[in-house]
């Protein structure tokens, strides 16, 4: 059995890039891997083909250890704690605990008006986050590791381009669909000629899994209470990546946050980014309460931009359930983010090329061209991409979310955060009824309190975000 994103000879080739973005020496270690026959380039999946010989083995697991005592060298603009990523937001925001956000505090990268929308609009809102978050995800889900080319010729050939609906198999040549597969885990249910309510999704299930943290601890829960309701609820074949590793870690009897260093180089990855935008719908107007919740959670799996990317979209989500404007949106996102750190860099170059450029694909191409040699679930593609989908949307729901699952990579996870903030942004009354339609009002989910027969409603789930939140 080939188990994905753990065996050493499929994390080795990752780390060494991992440990060179982070500036760590890994030429000797890198040169004996391949000396030794080990392949220079990670497998393309979590797993390589074939497994490695019991002498490449050993030897993998023998580097890894080398470079795990390999220090990290301390970075200003990428710090690790949080008060020190704290030392860099607004003072509006006030002293960490003193629940005061001052209003007023659009542009100059500053965010959040901190103002209550009545009952009514903020359930619209919150159930509008939720089914954003899904249509998003259902679009994204077909086409998830197919390349931006692959979903273009799709597209095209079955009379799609540009993208403005749910994918389809209908038409679509047998060459083209040989060449471009579908995800083979949700072909059967997100199609448009096959959705019957949303499917269970991880993008979804972290939403849950935060929304039980949040009714069981309350706003002040821990990374450990984290950690302890993900062994608790998910079975380890439902995580991935970063989160793979920190549940095997976990099992291993470490703590956060070293379970998201040992062994794991997917920490700075866009897993944690995909777990947050409920800290945000939580904290309406508090776009640093929420980063701070975020920030809890995340640690466990990521590091650095990994962690960043969790508090940009919880922040969003704060941001979104009060404003009527993306670029407040954004500047609550950006606010909570180290000014100097790579993430922030790319939330920028992202804004930058979608205020240059009208065309989109235009605007994808730059953005390919700056991050296009990361890995299609690294963090910094993805995050630039969404943002400059966000950007370009103007604050139009299709728009954005279209823009963003054409433009690749992790296109359900990216197509789920534009539309769970957008989604906010306008309530559940402004969706388009053709896109919200087909999810009947329906989650499936295994998680345990959600996983109803015949799956969950959204309006339910509002009605509980509604009540964690006041």
């Amino acid at each position: 059995m080939r188990v994905t994103w753990v065996q050493p000879e499929d994390l080795l080739p990752h780390e060494l890039l991992a440990s060179r973005e982070e500036g760590r020496p890994v030429g000797d270690v890198e040169a004996r891997w391949v000396a030794a026959g080990g392949p220079a380039r990670p497998p393309v999946g979590g797993a390589s083909p074939e497994p490695a010989s019991p002498r490449l083995r050993a030897l993998a697991d023998e580097l890894l250890d080398e470079l795990e005592r390999v220090a990290v060298p301390d970075s200003a603009e990428e710090p690790d704690e949080l008060s020190a990523i704290r030392a860099g937001w607004p003072t509006q925001f006030g002293p960490a605990g003193s629940g005061r956000a001052d209003s007023g505090l659009a542009g100059s990268g500053r965010a959040g008006s901190g103002r209550a929308a009545p009952d009514g609009d903020r359930y619209d809102r919150l159930h509008g986050a939720w089914l954003g978050r899904a249509v998003g995800c259902l679009v994204g889900k077909p086409v998830e590791k197919v390349p931006r080319q692959g979903i273009r010729e799709i597209l095209e050939a079955t009379g799609r381009w540009p993208l403005s609906d749910y994918f389809t198999a209908v038409g679509l040549p047998e060459d083209v669909a040989a060449r471009w597969p579908w995800n083979r885990a949700s072909r059967t249910t997100s199609l448009v000629e096959n959705i019957d309510g949303m499917p269970e999704d991880d993008d979804l299930n972290y939403p849950l899994i935060a929304l039980y943290l949040l009714e069981r601890h309350g706003p002040e829960f821990t990374s450990d209470d984290v950690a302890k309701a993900w062994l608790d609820l998910l079975p380890g074949g439902r995580v991935f990546t970063a989160e793979r590793i920190a549940y095997r870690n976990l099992l291993l009897g470490m703590d956060p946050p070293a379970t998201a260093r040992v062994r794991n180089p997917f920490r700075q990855w866009i897993g944690a980014q995909i777990r947050t935008d409920l800290y945000g719908w939580v904290n309406p107007g508090r776009p640093d309460r929420a980063a701070e919740q975020a920030f809890r959670d995340a640690r466990i799996s990521h590091v650095r931009n990994g962690v960043y990317g969790a508090m940009y979209a919880a922040a969003m989500g704060a941001a979104a359930l009060v404003e009527s404007d993306v670029n407040r949106v954004l500047d609550a996102g950006l606010a909570v983010v180290p000014p100097r750190s790579r993430f922030a860099e790319a939330v920028r170059f992202a804004r930058d090329a979608a205020g240059r450029e009208t065309d989109w694909e235009r605007i994808a191409d730059a953005i390919y061209d700056r991050y296009g040699d990361l890995h299609w679930v690294h963090v910094l593609p993805n995050a630039a991409l969404l943002t400059a989908a966000i950007a370009y949307g103007a604050g139009d729901f299709e728009r954005s979310v279209f823009a963003v699952v054409s433009g690749g990579w992790d296109t359900d996870s990216s197509g789920a955060t534009v539309g769970g903030v957008l989604g906010a942004l306008h309530g559940a009354r402004a969706l388009p009824e053709r896109l919200v339609r087909p999810l009947r009002n329906r989650l499936a989910s295994s998680v345990p309190g959600f996983a109803a027969a015949g799956g969950i409603g959204f309006d339910s789930l509002a009605e509980r975000t509604l009540k964690v939140a006041a």
